[in-house]
């Protein structure tokens, strides 16, 4: 205002001095220049807020459908699959919708909050916070798609090392004759012998086809140890002996096993636990230069969720939930993770509710390749959680045996009929 009050003043001056011409075209073109600018400056910002938008807008139409994926079952996939491809024959049960689903699917499509994550609501803001770096690529019957499996390192004092030094990383077979584990009502592990059992079991003829591993080979159970204990982590005690129960279970099954139990804090001169999957890669490289025969690989940990998201009761009796996960690093990803589809798909089946699903992971949240590049048909398992027992991860150890036997057999059946 002021600006124009000494113009008009100037304009009044120049009249009298004669020059009322050239003032006004002064004023005509400054009010021309300044509408110019303040045009120019609205147009490169509605064009920058524009720009934005899309890009929030397709990174969270992106992590909705992966939100909305993992809250529905597979059957409603094979059912809209059913409606656009009347060819296409879907042998998947559906699961309808819940409120809650609908609920949810909504408010992450458009707002992108997460309504069972708080930490959501701050995601976008700060960095680092970002949730889109691992998500639940297939859901188990109930599993909450928000709870995903967590890996905590362990506070451990080292103990006197009972593995030769130069069998660093290295894989023993069966149960290196041992006693079969605590409760396991299984044999040793040891070769079957033949074709075929007198009840008529297949047998891998004495071939060693599964290995099985611990990247953390100490995980353990709070029920397991004393009272008070302040970590779930023995150098007894521990996930490595569910390792040996599927093993033997396996052998039962007639699919030939090989088991590592080796302990790595004590076998790996300045171990570090960040490293453990280094190590582990040097433990399945070993054992496939030892032997061709080796298919199935299997590294089983114990998950650091509580007892409520690792349990399910299924016909009276608990069993430990199963978690598959799977890398992305590793750029064949979608093998294994086809590999895992089959035996979770399997368990869902004959175990409703054992299996939590299959997880995502990248780089952001992990290892995010856990050796699975080495093998299509291999496969991180986190079985229980940090207040599972023995017993409970026992039973779901002898549950996958059962499954992953079954599909070793219905795929050999069919490379025979194929050759």
């Amino acid at each position: 205002m002021k600006w124009f009050s000494k113009m008009a003043s100037g304009l009044r001056q120049s009249e009298r001095w004669g020059e009322p011409d050239r003032i006004r075209e002064m004023l005509v073109t400054g009010k021309a220049f300044s509408l110019l600018s303040l045009s120019s400056m609205l147009f490169f910002m509605t064009l920058g807020i524009a720009v934005m938008l899309h890009q929030q807008s397709s990174v969270s139409s992106m992590d909705s459908m992966k939100g909305f994926a993992a809250s529905v079952s597979s059957g409603l996939f094979g059912d809209m699959l059913e409606m656009e491809m009347p060819a296409f024959q879907s042998s998947l049960s559906t699961d309808t919708l819940t409120g809650k689903e609908i609920s949810v699917f909504l408010m992450r499509t458009l707002t992108d909050i997460n309504p069972g994550s708080p930490s959501s609501l701050l995601a976008g803001e700060l960095p680092g916070m970002a949730q889109s770096d691992a998500f639940l690529i297939r859901k188990g019957v109930g599993t909450d798609a928000d709870v995903g499996p967590q890996d905590h390192s362990p506070i451990y004092e080292p103990t006197p090392d009972p593995t030769p030094a130069d069998n660093e990383g290295g894989a023993s077979s069966g149960n290196d004759g041992d006693e079969p584990s605590e409760g396991s009502g299984a044999g040793d592990g040891t070769d079957s012998g033949g074709k075929d059992e007198p009840n008529g079991q297949p047998t891998t003829e004495g071939r060693k086809v599964a290995f099985i591993y611990h990247s953390h080979n100490r995980e353990s159970w709070y029920p397991e140890l004393e009272p008070g204990a302040k970590d779930a982590s023995s150098g007894t005690k521990n996930i490595t002996l569910v390792g040996k129960r599927l093993a033997e279970k396996l052998e039962e099954h007639g699919v030939g096993s090989v088991v590592s139990d080796t302990d790595y804090p004590t076998a790996i001169k300045n171990y570090r636990w960040e490293l453990s999957y280094k190590y582990s890669m040097k433990t399945v490289k070993e054992a496939m230069a030892g032997s061709d025969d080796l298919t199935y690989f299997f590294d089983l940990h114990r998950d650091s969720q509580k007892r409520k998201y690792t349990t399910v009761d299924i016909g009276g009796k608990s069993y430990a939930q199963v978690y598959f996960i799977i890398g992305h690093r590793n750029p064949n990803w979608k093998e294994n993770e086809a590999f895992a589809t089959k035996i979770h798909d399997e368990l869902e089946k004959k175990y409703p509710g054992i299996s939590r699903g299959i997880w995502g992971k990248t780089a952001a949240t992990g290892n995010a390749e856990y050796n699975q590049s080495l093998a299509s048909e291999s496969v991180l398992m986190e079985i229980g959680g940090v207040d599972n027992s023995l017993d409970e991860s026992y039973r779901t150890a002898d549950a996958l045996a059962e499954i992953i036997a079954s599909i070793y057999w219905d795929a050999e059946e069919v490379s025979g009929e194929e050759e």
